[in-house]
């Protein structure tokens, strides 16, 4: 009853002329930035801060949020239209989100990861509200050891989760392992790897130029090999809002999805340095295990769609409960956020929800506002985005290569990243010509490093011993999972081969 109390306080604050208007500002930017690859949510909130800090705390905090998930938002739709993910949690939406596109579905694509963003938005404000500092507590809970069985929970699933062969898709994710080991070594030694003496290598691949490279430009390259396919994808068709709106078989659909993407995902966000992409990635495999219509996903499903949007958004509210509570970063734009907590002379910590209560509801209570701007803007968006694929194919393929190139240039400023992106997209096109998935590709290379961080982590804690993941119960809860995870296929193989020969027996 408290919290509630506390939170019509917060509304009160948050309704306030200055708050309501900057957060319109901040919504908008947030869509405008996430569609906008290249940019992505970090480097928007990284573009924006200096500007606040002049402001307020609670409104610079307040146009800051807004702009953080109304990335969440924006992200979904180069996937969905040009599979071009606007940030790397959008990688798992641009899976069925780009073939339902194809197969002229690209309103209601757009409509379902609109409402399941805005549905998983309000599960994790919802959680935020009534169980903030109790989540963060939980979100401890998570050492080196923990985060480690659940990363080799995420790469041992990918593999063969995310396309039809197995072996292609477990090699397909050693590839995505092999580009993340490249750069400095910045836990021991600060040695270069497989750096082949280049200057632009010490730093890392960068991942917009990879992401921009594998998905947009190699698309270019299909799009302009299979000519003669069709003009356009919608042509001549207007669309509308109407049209968009799912049927009530096709909403019915999404609920489950939605509510297991939002739980799934708020529980991946508070635990610290996991992140959207690895909530999103999570809630997917999560539904193409579990759901009613697993067979379809990947295909052009609309639970793919809503349950990684929905996992998605859900993990950028959930970032804020150990931002808040513990002063800890779930996320690389919740660790800018906190250096601007710092600069506003704010200590986020177990007090400040009892010191600063004006500014911690004050933004609660603003992320619920933000939240209705959002799908409300998204909503209006979708018949100006859906323009997108009437234009013909000849004229797109050129200003979606001229994207790939500003977006791969635009992260460093460097030609060596345009160079490297072309690089990419033709890798990703052989890869696929030979029916290789990339997504997982993607994955690895998302998920390697802060696998590699924590077992090196883990392993200095225990002194070398590996005992420490069997000693502490969640992470053997997780590896044994796993276990069950990659023995799952072999079973069902044995299982479906024992029915057969009693069926032939019989």
């Amino acid at each position: 009853m408290q919290n509630f109390d506390l939170l019509m306080q917060g509304f009160s604050t948050a309704f306030s002329l200055s708050n309501l208007t900057v957060a319109v500002i901040g919504a908008f930017l947030g869509l405008i930035v996430g569609a906008m690859p290249g940019i992505g949510a970090v480097t928007g909130v990284s573009l924006l801060l200096p500007l606040t800090f002049k402001m307020n705390p609670t409104t610079a905090i307040i146009m800051l949020a807004a702009l953080y998930y109304g990335n969440m938002y924006g992200g979904a739709y180069s996937a969905i239209l040009l599979n071009i993910p606007g940030d790397s949690p959008a990688v798992m939406t641009a899976l069925d989100g780009y073939p339902l596109s194809k197969k002229g579905a690209a309103g209601k694509a757009l409509f379902a990861a609109n409402s399941a963003s805005f549905f998983g938005g309000t599960i994790g404000i919802i959680a935020l509200t009534i169980f903030g500092p109790m989540l963060a507590q939980i979100g401890l809970k998570f050492g080196p050891a923990e985060i480690t069985a659940l990363i080799i929970l995420a790469l041992t699933s990918i593999g063969w989760l995310l396309g039809e062969d197995p072996m292609k898709g477990i090699i397909a994710s050693g590839i995505g392992i092999l580009l993340s080991t490249i750069g400095m070594d910045t836990m021991v030694g600060g040695n270069p790897r497989f750096t082949f003496d280049s200057i632009a290598l010490l730093s890392g691949i960068s991942f917009i130029p990879l992401v921009i490279g594998m998905f947009g430009l190699s698309q270019v390259m299909e799009v302009t090999a299979s000519r003669g396919e069709g003009d356009s994808q919608i042509e001549g068709k207007r669309l509308t809002i109407r049209e968009s709106i799912l049927d009530r078989s096709e909403a019915k659909r999404m609920v489950m999805p939605v509510l297991k993407g939002g739980l799934l995902g708020n529980f991946v966000g508070f635990l610290p340095g996991a992140g959207g992409t690895t909530g999103s990635f999570l809630a997917y495999v999560l539904e193409k295990k579990t759901g009613k219509n697993r067979e379809l996903m990947g295909e052009g499903a609309i639970e793919g769609v809503a349950v990684s949007e929905s996992a998605n958004n859900a993990a950028a509210v959930g970032a804020f409960a150990p931002l808040l509570s513990l002063g800890i970063p779930g996320s690389a734009t919740s660790a800018v956020l906190l250096g601007g907590l710092m600069m506003w002379g704010l200590q986020p910590g177990p007090l400040l929800f009892q010191e600063q209560p004006e500014f911690v509801w004050g933004l609660i209570g603003s992320m619920y506002i933000g939240n209705v701007i959002c799908i409300i803007a998204g909503l209006m968006v979708i018949p100006f985005l859906m323009s997108i694929l009437r234009v013909p194919k000849g004229i797109i393929a050129p200003v979606i290569v001229m994207i790939c190139i500003v977006g791969a240039y635009s992260v460093n400023n460097s030609m060596f990243d345009v160079w490297f992106m072309i690089g990419a997209g033709a890798v990703a096109y052989l890869l696929k010509k030979n029916n290789y998935p990339i997504p997982p590709v993607l994955l690895a290379f998302v998920l390697a490093p802060r696998f590699e961080q924590s077992i090196r982590r883990a392993f200095s804690i225990s002194h070398g011993s590996p005992m420490i993941f069997l000693q502490k119960p969640i992470s053997a809860f997780l590896l044994a999972l796993t276990f069950l995870f990659l023995l799952s296929p072999i079973v069902m193989k044995l299982a479906s081969k024992a029915k057969a020969n009693s069926v032939k027996a019989g």
